[in-house]
């Protein structure tokens, strides 16, 4: 099988956007463990991370495009694709955790690198908040959670057959753990009395911090997770393969990687330029 060019192509421009809106984004993630009290603290972060990581996503796009790693064909894979999950979104509404976007996430970022990946998790969640009124404080987590999710799914080791499913039925079932146990920390510091012992509570040393989050995490959602860990293994073992093929077939016809070249012999006064 001759090989596929990523469909959004890093440079280092658009390269620095995304390492920079990683960084930003765990941070956002992290902040509870790492901001002390009486600083930067709890009142004041979060909608400062929420306005800096919307405005980093878009510079990641932007970035792609001002630097030719996204071109029309790209343009129009992602929007499809987008669109998709969007549409996927509500059949599963995170009910018992059974979420329907992530299998589709994993697959594209698969097969079009991690870079189409990154900005398909983004673009998946936007559209989808904004058809089912999802709209609201959380959004940036759930679009940097399903980011993570689409970018790893493009830098895992190379597999082919049956390997390659089982590989990326084992990275789906674990990203739906990864993806609840980040998605909790957006809430975790604002949502229980001080006075639980699961609770957040600012000051403490990092490994009773992080104690009390483990606790809360698996009291409050390993059930949820564990619903869209399954969710995902399914979906990808049993429909990976036969969208795996699509994909891949689409990409060999998209040509990503093909240069307009110009001919200059054949281009003249009053003569219109020769296609790629």
């Amino acid at each position: 099988m001759s090989s596929i060019r990523a469909a959004v192509r890093l440079r280092t421009r658009a390269l620095v956007a995304v390492v920079l809106a990683a960084f930003v984004g765990l941070v956002a993630f992290l902040w509870p463990f790492a901001v002390a009290p009486g600083r930067f603290g709890t009142s004041y972060a979060p909608p400062l991370i929420f306005g800096v990581l919307l405005v980093l996503v878009l510079a990641v796009v932007f970035a792609e495009i001002a630097d030719g790693g996204i071109d029309s064909k790209a343009l129009a894979m992602l929007g499809v694709l987008s669109a998709l999950n969007a549409a996927l979104r509500p059949l599963g509404a995170g009910t018992a955790g059974v979420e329907t976007v992530f299998f589709v996430l994993v697959l594209a970022g698969r097969v079009f690198g991690p870079g189409f990946g990154f900005t398909l998790g983004c673009t998946s969640l936007f559209a989808s908040a904004l058809i089912t009124g999802g709209v609201g404080p959380w959004m940036p987590y759930q679009m940097f959670g399903c980011a993570f999710v689409g970018m790893l799914a493009g830098l895992l080791p190379r597999a082919r057959g049956r390997s390659e499913i089982l590989l990326l039925a084992g990275y789906g079932a674990l990203s739906g753990y990864l993806f609840g146990f980040l998605l909790n920390l957006s809430f975790w510091p604002f949502s229980l009395d001080p006075g639980s012992s699961i609770a957040y509570l600012p000051g403490l040393p990092f490994t009773e911090q992080w104690h009390r989050y483990l606790a809360f995490d698996v009291a409050t959602s390993l059930g949820w997770d564990t619903g869209r860990a399954v969710t995902n293994f399914v979906c990808i073992t049993l429909a990976g393969p036969a969208v795996l093929t699509a994909f891949r077939r689409a990409a060999r016809r998209a040509r990503f990687d093909a240069a307009v070249r110009f001919d200059p012999r054949t281009t003249g006064p009053g003569q219109d330029a020769p296609h790629s």
